[in-house]
């Protein structure tokens, strides 16, 4: 029983502070509830909730521009990152203050990235258009035209969290086996080949995990977006956890968007699961290795 009263406190908060609102919030969401009413007030709807969010255009919309964020913020960071990793991967008088440099985005609060893009986006005051306009060119509607705030909110994001990506991709550059590069170079290998053959097939298991960890964040990002276009023009840059939000502040329907926020979890639940099975496999198959090097 020893390990198990080891283990009580920490079961116990967890049970407090994670499993509590979870069911709290999964109980909810079969609820017709506002905050005008206490939760055993509200009348219960059974699947209802489920069964609107099947027809709801708004949600169906939030719900692709999601998708679209997420896979297109983590694609660009992911080479964005790894490419960087790669050219700051050597030893170079100052190498330590540019790592660190490229580092301070990720430091620097939410709201505080959405405030500064937002100010930089300005059409008038803006440093981008005011750049546009000193050089002759047409202005750009950063935030006021649908296809152009979503185009902003990704350079936003992608600013603050490649970053994330270099840190990582860095150190897993820095980890490898330095003889089978070396060995690689004996035998000819050019930098392109060493990089193709050697370093990104042995980066690859952190690289897919990191990859699956920034997407899991990403469609959880909230503040930036907020700041920056409030998920307008329209609904072109509302993404789910935005629309989560408006359902319960805005538009007081607190079930339905306990509703939302439980597919929302079912969807970080899936890729989670696939993160932890994916390193379950590759602990696997590092095991059969080096069994087999063991009984060689």
């Amino acid at each position: 029983m020893t390990p198990y009263l080891f283990l009580a406190p920490a079961v116990l908060v967890m049970a407090v502070a994670l499993l509590y609102p979870i069911g709290y919030m999964i109980w909810a969401s079969f609820l017709d509830w506002s905050p005008s009413q206490r939760i055993g007030e509200a009348e219960f709807v059974g699947l209802r909730n489920y069964g609107n969010l099947l027809g709801d255009a708004a949600f169906h919309e939030s719900f692709w521009v999601t998708l679209r964020f997420a896979a297109l913020v983590v694609g660009i960071e992911m080479v964005l990152g790894v490419g960087l990793a790669l050219l700051l991967d050597r030893e170079l008088r100052g190498m330590t203050v540019l790592r660190t440099v490229f580092i301070l985005p990720m430091m620097i609060a939410p709201i505080v990235v959405g405030l500064m893009w937002r100010y930089m986006y300005h059409p008038t005051v803006g440093t981008f258009n005011r750049t546009l306009s000193d050089l002759g060119l047409p202005t750009v509607p950063w935030l006021s035209d649908g296809d152009w705030a979503f185009a902003s909110v990704v350079i936003a994001d992608i600013w603050q969290w490649t970053p994330f990506i270099f840190i990582l991709a860095l150190a897993a550059l820095q980890s490898l086996p330095r003889s089978a590069m070396e060995a690689a170079r004996i035998d000819g290998a050019s930098g392109w080949q060493l990089i193709w053959h050697i370093k990104l097939p042995l980066m690859m298991p952190v690289l897919i995990v990191t990859a699956l960890l920034r997407l899991i964040d990403a469609f959880k990002v909230l503040e930036v977006i907020l700041v920056m276009t409030n998920g307008g023009p329209g609904l072109s840059t509302e993404i789910l956890a935005l629309r989560i939000s408006r359902t319960a502040s805005e538009f007081q329907q607190l079930g339905y968007a306990a509703a939302m926020s439980n597919v929302l979890l079912i969807l970080l639940l899936i890729l989670t699961l696939a993160m932890f099975g994916y390193t379950k496999v590759q602990e696997l198959r590092a095991a059969r290795i080096r069994a087999a090097e063991e009984e060689a």
